[in-house]
């Protein structure tokens, strides 16, 4: 994934996200990626909560608050896939 801080007034950071060998030409928006840059932006920008883009496509915008390493994030989302995890200790 490829960021920058953004030049605009909206938006904190902007990011693109590329996953060739996985047959990913481009992410529309991709959150968990936005899991990884979220807590670099929020300590470089002294903020904890931040816009960030993704400019792709289809593009979108999440709104991501950050508490030390842990990255919350909201957007406008589709629902393309539905299942359960079952996790044992």
């Amino acid at each position: 994934m490829q960021h920058a801080m953004a030049r605009s007034q909206k938006d904190d950071c902007v990011s693109r996200s590329f996953a060739p060998k996985l047959s990913v030409a481009e992410d529309p928006v991709c959150g968990s990626g936005h899991c990884h840059i979220i807590p670099y932006w929020a300590q470089q920008l002294g903020k904890n909560h931040l816009v960030a883009y993704q400019a792709s496509q289809r593009g979108g915008v999440l709104y991501c608050d950050c508490w030390g390493k842990q990255a919350t994030l909201a957007s406008k989302a589709v629902l393309y896939s539905e299942g359960k995890l079952n996790i044992k200790e």
